[in-house]
């Protein structure tokens, strides 16, 4: 009998440790940084509970940003600047999914398997993805009338895709929409038209997505979408026999880690300040902690927060 006791009392206080040591754990986690997936290796697995996690932390910080900022938080009543608000967005009426579309951004598997989804539950997904594809046109949401843009909004699932600025201009850099310049003379000319002129390849994120317009139910971040689409999926019950398809953004990040080094010592401190405060918004709104222009002093650029 004493012997069951102790067993009792040993097994009690086992678990009174454990819970203890995961509430240090949680809370002495990096607040102030993009998301508890920055400070994850590539090679561990991310739990539902990790990527639910995270999903709060990027969306409270995407909150704290929208209250200290006079960005656009309502949906203009009008038919035109509505759809120009929203003219990034697609949507699938069939999947009940919206998501803002931005290039070099990891969407391309994403689309893919959205799109085999819209045609049937039960699907295998080829990987990896032939490269290039024919594809279904996209639906836009500024497609449809105000009315059906806010039920929409209201009821569908809507996803963000976000990545490292810096990382989105080299990735345009490096598919060749330079026109021949240096990476040095390309920062200059998008610094010099500013980012009110931008292509949708560099222009800030806050801007072509609105996230404190669309109430995003999943910010996904490049670099991790091979676990975290697999939990969003199951998230929303998308999952039956599915055969994912190989993401490759982690092993791209990995890539563009020294590549990111190489191009930066190219700008100047003035340019990189610049750089910084070119995309000030999307820092504050993402807080992309890895990037190297987090690094930058940021009191230089006026950089927000």
């Amino acid at each position: 009998m004493r012997f069951f006791l102790r067993l009792v009392s040993f097994a009690l206080l086992c678990c009174l440790s454990l819970l203890w040591c995961r509430h240090l754990l949680w809370n002495h986690l990096p607040q102030q940084k993009d998301d508890l997936a920055a400070e994850m290796r590539d090679d561990l697995p991310l739990t539902f509970d990790t990527f639910l996690y995270v999903q709060q932390l990027r969306k409270k910080t995407l909150r704290s940003f929208c209250k200290k900022t006079a960005k656009v938080t309502k949906l203009s009543s009008s038919q035109p600047q509505a759809g120009q608000l929203l003219s990034r967005i697609v949507v699938s009426t069939k999947l009940d999914f919206l998501y803002c579309q931005v290039p070099a951004t990891g969407l391309e598997s994403w689309e893919q398997l959205l799109e085999v989804l819209e045609k049937k539950a039960d699907v295998t997904v080829q990987s990896p993805i032939p490269h290039p594809r024919q594809r279904n046109p996209q639906k836009w949401l500024s497609e449809y009338n105000l009315s059906a843009m806010e039920d929409m909004l209201t009821s569908y699932t809507k996803v963000l895709f976000v990545r490292d600025p810096f990382q989105r201009l080299i990735s345009a850099y490096m598919q060749g929409l330079a026109d021949g310049l240096t990476f040095k003379e390309f920062i200059q000319r998008i610094l010099n038209m500013g980012p009110q002129n931008a292509s949708v390849e560099w222009k800030p994120l806050v801007s072509l997505c609105r996230p404190c317009l669309i109430q995003y139910d999943y910010v996904m971040m490049f670099g991790f979408l091979k676990g975290e689409v697999l939990h969003l999926m199951h998230r929303i019950g998308l999952t039956t026999n599915v055969h994912w398809p190989e993401f490759t953004d982690s092993q791209i990040r990995s890539t563009y880690s020294w590549l990111s080094e190489q191009l930066l010592s190219e700008l100047s401190l003035k340019e990189q300040r610049q750089l910084v405060h070119f995309f000030r918004w999307d820092f504050a709104a993402f807080q992309f902690s890895s990037s190297l222009l987090w690094d930058i002093p940021k009191e230089a650029s006026n950089y927000p927060g």
